[in-house]
């Protein structure tokens, strides 16, 4: 793995540079705000994440080591690829993602240019748990917000944006929250988001058996 490149940047494009490397020029993929920091026939550093695919290896540079973590969390989500990925931290600082991840903020990724609803909500739900705020630790479940007049809005966002409709996302998250009270008292975005999926897919199995019963 190239865990990052120093050498004389020889070439700043829109949305790439190339680093030379003791006569080796190396193309590297980055954000336009790690591409502003470096100038040509200057010295230059960028952490890289090498994607290797069947017919092509791609280096994608970052300008610290923060970025590039936030990057390959970013692409363990289904249907984000190094593009998007790139993309959401052109939109954002690293910081931001992990609090929107942490918060259940599906809104700060639809700010993102090819990020709709759906793979907003996506991306919140899947990266629950992998990307926390610095000083918190990792599988926390400290409130980060008790008030329900605080949490509950953004569970229904994040259940709108996956398709459900704001009554039945509404109606989901009480009944799931009756089996689950402790829930509603630390008002952790992301753990009530999850209770209330899978109590949705239990009461959906729950009725299949219902009716395969009546059947």
């Amino acid at each position: 793995m190239i865990s990052f490149l120093r050498g004389t940047v020889a070439h700043v494009g829109l949305s790439s540079a190339v680093i030379d490397l003791n006569g080796a020029g190396m193309s590297v993929n980055a954000t336009p705000q790690t591409l502003s920091r470096l100038r040509t026939g200057e010295e230059g550093k960028l952490f890289t994440s090498l994607i290797v695919r069947e017919d092509s290896l791609t280096l994608f540079g970052f300008g610290s080591d923060d970025e590039r973590e936030v990057f390959d969390v970013l692409l363990s989500v289904s249907g984000v690829g190094p593009r998007l990925a790139l993309a959401v931290l052109a939109v954002h600082e690293p910081e931001a993602i992990r609090v929107a991840a942490h918060s259940g903020d599906g809104k700060a990724f639809t700010k993102v240019p090819g990020i709709g609803p759906k793979v907003a909500g996506r991306i919140v739900l899947e990266l629950a748990g992998k990307l926390v705020p610095h000083g918190t630790a990792a599988g926390t479940t400290a409130p980060l917000a008790s008030s329900e007049a605080v949490w509950k809005p953004q569970v229904v966002a994040a259940m709108t944006s996956l398709g459900w409709s704001e009554k039945d996302a509404t109606a989901s998250i009480d009944k799931s929250l009756a089996d689950s009270p402790e829930l509603a008292e630390k008002g952790n975005v992301a753990e009530i988001l999850r209770a209330t999926l899978r109590w949705l897919g239990q009461d959906g199995a729950r009725a299949g058996n219902r009716v395969g019963a009546r059947g």
